[in-house]
């Protein structure tokens, strides 16, 4: 692991964006798509002229967000010109370029501001989230999705999940049919008593009978239910969390601080998933949590299909964030991926990410692992 210090300009010399696939252990369903066999990730290298080295990604999903596709043009063509030869230090300068310069692409921008965050931390020896105006909290809850369309294999995973000390469940639903949702939350709430349980659609139920399906959900008493309707129906989200004693999340239907804003004034959730893949970067998910918390509405720590490069980006955004209080779900490094790309797992114990330490990012890219994996390096 990096334990440069430098007290000098951080130069950034080189830039190497990576597409690679990485094998995942079983299918999963959501609302709007099925993921299986592999997901695809654009890990992003930059190295300044004193030899430090700086990580980011972008985990874009094609019916969220984006495509890997266009996510390396987007990093390889457009943002280079605003990175090669520039000091790291001045990462505002840089970001406000890559945000005028190209509409879109927050994975895209999130994977640069995570790089550059982790340039600055291991050239002053300190964590991300002492950059970010330092840590509010030493761990994080874990919450660790059940999307598989096989409840006897998810059932398996809850079984594993307790014995490991997770504690946060999200039941992914809408994309079986409604008698299957309500099978799995009463096998749940008989087998599995010791689990809190949200509820995540991913906008996969149909606007004109959403409500009486969320009162069956609701008498399960979850902690939240998530983006139950497409993101453009915001009049039906403002209406059902209007009507719903159980909190409602907005997740497709808040990217940026201005969805954040807008979803405020209209009533649109009770609270937001926030995601620095969505967001574009740490620095505005912290905007949304904060525009959240002034209007009392809670937060919660989401992520798109990540490796631990993305997740630790998303741990050090959360410990430097008090208003993101309801935990997250960066398990996919750990519960999700036959192998994950860090030198050193995912830090997980007792149920709680464990926030890094150490200087940047805290764990280092493995690049043997990575180049067995890439599909397309472009340098």
């Amino acid at each position: 692991m990096s334990q440069t210090v430098s007290h000098g300009p951080c130069i950034i010399e080189r830039m190497a964006v990576t597409f690679v696939r990485l094998p995942v252990r079983s299918k999963r369903s959501h609302g709007i798509g099925d993921v299986a066999g592999a997901t695809s990730h654009v890990i992003l290298r930059l190295e300044t002229t004193d030899g430090i080295v700086g990580w980011g990604e972008a985990s874009p999903w094609p019916v969220f967000h984006g495509t890997a596709e266009a996510t390396i043009a987007a990093l390889d063509t457009y943002l280079r010109p605003f990175v090669i030869g520039r000091d790291a230090r001045d990462l505002s300068a840089i970001m406000a370029m890559a945000e005028k310069s190209l509409a879109g692409h927050f994975d895209a921008k999130a994977a640069l501001e995570t790089a550059l965050l982790d340039i600055l931390g291991k050239a002053a020896g300190v964590p991300v989230w002492q950059l970010l105006g330092g840590r509010c909290r030493e761990t994080i809850p874990l919450s660790v999705s059940l999307a598989d369309p096989s409840w006897e294999t998810d059932r398996a995973l809850a079984e594993r999940l307790v014995a490991d000390g997770i504690r946060l469940v999200k039941l992914k639903t809408g994309f079986a049919g409604h008698a299957f949702d309500i099978e799995r939350l009463e096998s749940l709430a008989e087998d599995f008593p010791e689990l809190e349980v949200r509820v995540d659609y991913n906008q996969g139920l149909a606007p004109f009978d959403s409500l009486r399906r969320l009162r069956d959900i609701e008498a399960f008493g979850p902690t939240f239910i998530e983006q139950p309707v497409p993101a453009d129906k915001t009049e039906v989200m403002a209406e059902l969390a209007a009507a719903l004693d159980v909190p409602l999340l907005a997740d497709e239907s808040v990217f940026s601080p201005a969805d954040a804003l807008k979803a405020v004034a209209n009533g649109v959730a009770d609270g937001f998933s926030i995601k620095i893949m969505k967001a574009g970067g740490l620095r505005r998910g912290r905007t949304i949590a904060e525009i959240a918390a002034a209007a009392g509405l809670g937060a919660y720590g989401g992520d798109m299909f990540e490796t631990g490069i993305a997740h630790l980006a998303g741990t050090h955004m959360i410990a430097a964030t008090p208003a993101i209080a309801l935990g997250c779900e960066f398990y996919q490094a750990g519960y999700y991926l036959q192998e994950d790309l860090l030198v050193e797992p995912f830090p997980v114990k007792d149920g709680h990410v464990i926030v890094p330490q150490t200087p940047g990012l805290g764990i280092d890219v493995d690049e043997a692992r990575l180049a067995r994996y890439a599909v397309e390096t472009r340098s």
